[in-house]
């Protein structure tokens, strides 16, 4: 067990072991007993305190402050994150900021800072300066000695946001990196490893560690990582230096809405029986009707046989030996492939990009580089898709993203929608959610939501919001669900001789000259989920003039917010704009939303509207059931990680 002494920072060293990480029978500091508004106020004393101290760094010599930089960093590896030591540090930090970078950072953002300072997630408004708030808090904690992982949403935001703050850092006598830059290189990414801040996106963290979990073998047992790691205790060094403090940018994404996502670690195992296996389900599933023989739930993911389908299945299998003489495991097989047939659904759950399939992350619209769907599903996509299956894996390790960040020492996070999530992250992390304000006041125009009775009546109406809106000078930006969707809207638009451009996992590789270009008077932008989170789109001149962004949004979230996130892309920095949102009914109860679909039926049966208020109520009661449903989900989930782990403490593995 590490010290009990709440001042000591962990850090690689004869104190906490050469790989420092939380294991079970480390209990997680209790979460303050504050209300939000005395951590807020908390926030508020400490950027006050920090203001004096950043003008005396700028009155302090330039000869001289190397020197008393070391005193500062000496003063925090001995006292702490205490609030005098912190105060200081921040207003170095924020006078460095504006000699460096030309940002003068504000009250807020120095609030945002101490928040995460004090292990507390911070929710800030887009475009409120979150990247120069994450710096200044990861450099206070890299000076106080701690190894500091800047969690981003994607590699892109990584390396963006690493190279715009190494200037900040550099005078500092920090060090920092982008753990894409490494590329997959295992030297390079120790080398990354090795600096005080690394920035990487949470998949690739999680899998280093996992391979680190199994380099260090057997006796590893958490913060204890075998202190002998340079005479021979792992085969190869560890690629981290353990798990001292993760900063989450958009804390709510990783911890919630990517939380049901397995990561595993695989390993190629040749079974072409297996293959053959599948192929055969495939084959079989193919002969089977809905709604006589399956039923198909596509919000679950999930195809069920009935009792017909039971019956038919065992027949078409009766000629066939092996494994089609066992119920259960045919069962499995070809329900796997009804899923893989009516489930999932090209340009929506995945590409097929260079003869290969491509996973699509629901929650961002991105390409999930790297990762495959498990139990054969994989395979029998390709399969369908008439492409060669990728090898077979097996599982040697796995984790979920809420158990590996339960394993930092220290942790927070920081994001535009946190409310909603408060109770999960103070139950799961023993975490405080504190509302940073403003620093200008909100022009945000919110439009009445609207639904249409069918998706070719939204999409004409769309065409028309978009002319509107492009006559009168203003961007705009559409927000869809999937790349298909994308496409179809871009195929209106172009017909209809409107001019634009599309965001969407297929053209990826232009994301940064897309998003440049979104906030230029009438320009026309049509999205999926990848406009969302770290999407800064700035609107020129006359842009703001005409009226600032206009984000109309076409999707069906099952969160509020995700909704919040796109809105948040118009209005920022106190900016004018403008939000709407629209839907289709038959969309909506495809997603999923009953309760929309019910209160809609009657009023648009009739031919009439139905109201904004009403709309927005049945929406936020539909994503209040599948929240509850997920959140069920995110427990489950956690649960058969920590029996997975049980499971291999008993058999001898690594923990």
């Amino acid at each position: 067990m590490a010290p009990d002494l709440a001042h000591l920072l962990p850090a690689p060293g004869p104190m906490w072991g050469p790989y420092p990480q939380r294991g079970d029978a480390d209990k997680a500091p209790p979460a303050r007993g504050l209300a939000w508004r005395s951590a807020l106020a908390r926030c508020r004393a400490l950027a006050r305190a920090a203001a004096p101290h950043a003008t005396q760094w700028q009155a302090l010599p330039v000869p001289q402050r190397p020197a008393a930089l070391a005193a500062l960093r000496s003063e925090l590896r001995r006292r702490g994150l205490c609030a005098g030591a912190t105060a200081r540090a921040l207003g170095v930090v924020s006078a460095s900021a504006f000699d460096t970078l030309g940002l003068q950072p504000r009250a807020t953002q120095l609030m945002a800072a101490g928040a995460l300072l004090d292990n507390h997630m911070a929710e800030m408004a887009t475009g409120e300066g979150k990247t120069l708030a994450i710096a200044m808090a990861a450099a206070v904690a890299a000076l106080a000695g701690m190894r500091v992982h800047v969690v981003t949403a994607n590699d892109y935001l990584a390396r963006r946001d690493a190279h715009q703050m190494a200037a900040l850092f550099n005078a500092l006598g920090l060090r920092a990196a982008a753990l894409a830059d490494a590329g997959t290189d295992a030297p390079a990414r120790r080398a990354a490893y090795r600096h005080d801040i690394v920035y990487a996106t949470a998949k690739d963290l999680a899998f280093d560690f996992l391979r680190d979990r199994q380099a260090l073998g057997p006796h590893h047992r958490y913060h204890h990582a075998a202190r002998s790691l340079g005479t021979g205790a792992a085969a190869t060094p560890p690629l981290m230096q353990g798990l001292c403090m993760a900063l989450l940018d958009e804390a709510d994404s990783i911890l919630l809405d990517e939380a049901d996502v397995p990561l595993i670690l695989s390993q190629a195992a040749p079974h072409a029986a297996r293959r053959a296996f599948l192929w055969q389900a495939l084959a079989l599933a193919r002969k089977l009707d809905a709604p006589q023989h399956f039923m198909v739930r596509p919000r679950d993911r999930h195809a069920a046989l009935t009792e017909a389908g039971e019956t038919r299945l065992s027949e078409l299998a009766s000629t066939l030996d092996g494994p089609w003489r066992r119920p259960r495991y045919r069962r499995e097989a070809v329900v796997t492939a009804l899923a893989a047939l009516h489930v999932f659904e090209r340009d929506t759950h995945y590409l097929v990009r260079d003869g290969a399939i491509e996973l699509l992350d629901e929650v961002t619209g991105r390409v999930a580089h790297g990762r495959v769907w498990s139990r054969g599903l994989h395979t029998l996509v390709a399969l369908k898709e008439g492409l060669s299956p990728p090898p077979e894996t097996e599982t040697v390790a796995q984790t979920t993203f809420q158990r590996f960040f339960q394993r930092y020492w220290r942790l927070c996070g920081i994001s535009g929608t946190l409310r909603e999530a408060a109770a999960e992250m103070r139950a799961v992390y023993g975490m405080q959610v504190v509302a940073i304000p403003l620093h200008r006041p909100s022009r945000h125009r919110i439009l009445p939501t609207r639904l249409f009775a069918n998706r070719d009546t939204l999409l004409d109406a769309v065409v028309q919001r978009v002319r509107t809106m492009h006559d009168q000078g203003r961007p705009v930006l559409v927000g869809t669900d999937s790349v298909a969707d994308s496409q179809q809207l871009s195929g209106r638009l172009q017909a209809a001789g409107l001019a634009h451009r599309v965001l969407n996992a297929r053209n990826d590789a232009q994301e940064a000259d897309i998003v440049a270009s979104a906030g230029l008077a009438a320009s026309v932008t049509v999205a999926t989920r990848m406009a969302g989170r770290g999407t800064d789109i700035e609107p020129d001149a006359a842009a703001l003039a005409a009226g600032g962004l206009h984000v109309l949004s076409c999707q069906h979230n099952p969160s509020r917010r995700l909704d919040r996130q796109l809105a948040g892309r118009a209005a920022r920095h106190g900016d004018p704009g403008s939000h709407e949102h629209w839907m289709a009914q038959d969309a909506a109860q495809a997603a999923g939303m009953s309760a929309l679909s019910v209160a809609a039926a009657w009023p648009l049966a009739r031919g009439g509207r139905i109201g904004g208020h009403l709309l927005d109520a049945a929406r936020r009661l539909a994503q209040w059931q599948e929240d509850r449903r997920r959140t069920t989900l995110r427990r489950q989930l956690l649960q058969q990680d920590l029996e997975w782990e049980r499971r291999l403490a008993f058999a001898g593995g690594s923990v």
